[in-house]
Order: structure tokens, then sequence, then C-alpha cells
């Protein structure tokens, strides 16, 4: 059993070190230390653990599987220590700190303006740094070292976050105010054969939208491929075309582009959005009140629509799985 009382705490922080640099000399760079020095530390943190840590695969090294390990826990434990020794006070309306958040483009496109009213009025030196995300092959670990809070669909992810759900969103159709499709009640095969505007993500060669109706044996016209939510609504805005958009989003610029949003002829369910933050964060009193602004921001947007201006009488149910499959790429990290 380990002597405590004999425990170093500069070989906790040598070791957290190591664990995230995987290298002597980047680690002893990273907090002050020469090199000879860390490799002292590292030589003693193997004898008291019992494991050599890092160990070299060719030209470089690499973390033991004990090594992977103990990186979670071991920043917890440091982050604890470090919340006791500095003061838990944060005072928004005097604070030049910077928030790192990690968003996809559909929630940030929704949040960020009120978020930066919010700031304003409250936090007016207060800075944030936004970091997109794309695709679920994020390692969570370096989200994070590398953010204070992070917005998701899929919270199941990003292992050792912790999670709470932000709002409800679904999908609606997109069309420009006085088009003519808003004059007549839209089925499906109506809405199949109106030229769509789809929105394909860097990752991918198709919009999953197309990939979810063709599995359920229908296939939409589209006319246009775009990137991003925002050029589909440009493009909505200025033409006949209509898109398949979350209807907070589309809310939310309704005013901005002249937009009307429209019920789909399907039955296209729901999605959740979670706020995520790594233990590191989560007494630290500026995160929790950034978490707080985020919070009423999500709430002040109220709930989803009862009603959306073409009552819809002919929805054909769909698969939920491929619904799913479709809605995480949409807004996953």
């Amino acid at each position: 059993m380990t002597n405590l009382a004999a425990l170093d705490l500069n070989l906790l922080i040598a070791l957290e070190s190591l664990l995230e640099e995987v290298s002597v000399g980047r680690a002893a760079d990273r907090v002050a230390l020469s090199q000879p020095a860390m490799s002292h530390a590292l030589k003693r943190l193997r004898t008291l653990l019992g494991d050599p840590l890092l160990v070299r695969v060719g030209p470089q090294m690499q973390l033991t599987a004990r090594g992977k390990a103990l990186r979670y826990p071991l920043k917890d434990v440091l982050s604890r220590v470090r919340d006791l020794l500095i003061s838990d006070k944060f005072d928004a309306a005097s604070s030049t700190r910077t928030f790192r958040l990690f968003v996809s483009d559909y929630a940030g496109d929704l949040l960020l303006p009120p978020l930066l009213k919010r700031l304003q009025a409250e936090a007016p030196s207060v800075s944030i740094r936004v970091q997109l995300g794309g695709g679920n092959t994020l390692d969570p670990f370096e989200v994070g070292r590398a953010v204070d809070v992070a917005i998701a669909c899929a919270p199941n992810c990003f292992k050792g976050f912790y999670q709470q759900r932000l709002f409800t969103d679904r999908d609606a159709c997109a069309v420009r105010r006085g088009h003519p499709i808003t004059s007549q009640i839209i089925g499906q095969e109506e809405f199949l054969k109106t030229k769509h505007v789809a929105v394909v993500g860097r990752e991918f060669t198709e919009d999953p939208v197309d990939k979810w109706l063709r599995d359920e044996g229908h296939e939409r016209n589209v006319a246009l491929s775009v990137p991003h939510y925002l050029q589909a609504l440009h493009v909505v805005a200025q033409s006949d075309l209509i898109a398949v958009i979350p209807e907070r989003l589309i809310r939310a610029y309704a005013s901005v582009f002249d937009l009307d949003a429209m019920a789909i002829p399907m039955d296209v369910g729901t999605f959740e959005e979670y706020l995520l933050h790594p233990a590191t964060s989560h007494t630290d009193a500026g995160c929790m009140w950034f978490r707080g602004v985020l919070n009423d921001i999500a709430k002040s947007q109220g709930p989803l629509n009862s009603r959306q201006i073409l009552k819809i009488s002919n929805r054909q149910p769909l698969k939920k799985a491929a619904l799913q499959t479709k809605r995480l790429r949409k807004t996953a990290l």
C-alpha cells in the first residue's frame, strides 16, 4: 500500500504532463523542468506504480494501457486539488476570461447570436472561442483538454463528461414567404417532387436525409447541395427551392431571411441537444456561470410550435432508427 504521507505532489504534476504530452522533453518544457529532472520523475513514477507508463514504439513514445487508464482520474483529482487553492468567485461584469465552446454548425448558428447579446449586457469583456465539431471520431480526452463546454446530440460519445439536456428540436421544411407551395396542402408526393437544397457536411458525400429517405423507398428532387444550413437558408430565401432544416433554426432566422416553416408530410420525430462539460470544469465558478447562461438562452426559446403553417393530414410514419442515424450526422460533434 502506498504511503500517502510520503507522496510528492510534484510527482503527480509530472505524471499529468507526461500522460498528456507523451514525451519526456515536451512534458519537461510544460512544467518548467529540465529533461533530466523529468526523466528522474518518470523513473520514480514507474517504481511507484509498477508500470513503465511510457514505452518507445519505433521512433515515438506511446502510453501503456495503465498510462491511458490514469489520464482521466488523474486529471480529475488534480483539478479538485487546484480548486482548493484558487478562489471560487467569478465576476462576469469585470472578467476578461475567454471560454472555449465546442459546437456543431447548427447549434452554433442557433445559440451564438443570443449568447453574444447576453455577454454584451452582462460580461462585456468576456470572449468566446468557438471550435466547430464535425463527425464522431474525436477523442473525448482531447476534447476535454481543449474546451470548457460542448454542445452535441450524441452525449454518450463523450465518456467522462457531465451532461444535461439543453433543448428539443425537430426537422421542418424551410420555404420563402410567398412561395407557391404555401397556398396548398402539400402531401408526400408534392414534397418529394419539389426542388430541394441538400445540406452535405464536409465528412459526407450526400445529405443523410437522402439516405434516410432512400432506405424508406423514397427519393427527393435535390437541385443543389451546400455544406451548411445557413447557406441553404440563403438559397431558399431567394428561390423556389425548399430545404429540410431544424425548426428552431428556421424560426431564429425567419425574419432575417423572410422565411416560413412548413410541416414535413412524414413523421420526422424529434431530437435533443445536450450541454456537456469535462470534469475539469465542473466546479469552476466561471464555467458554471457560462453553462447557466447557455441554459437560460435555450429556455428562452420556448417550446416547439404546437402547430405549423400547414396542417398535414397524410403524414407517413418512418422508421425511427433510420431517422436517428440521419439526425446524429446533422448535429453531432
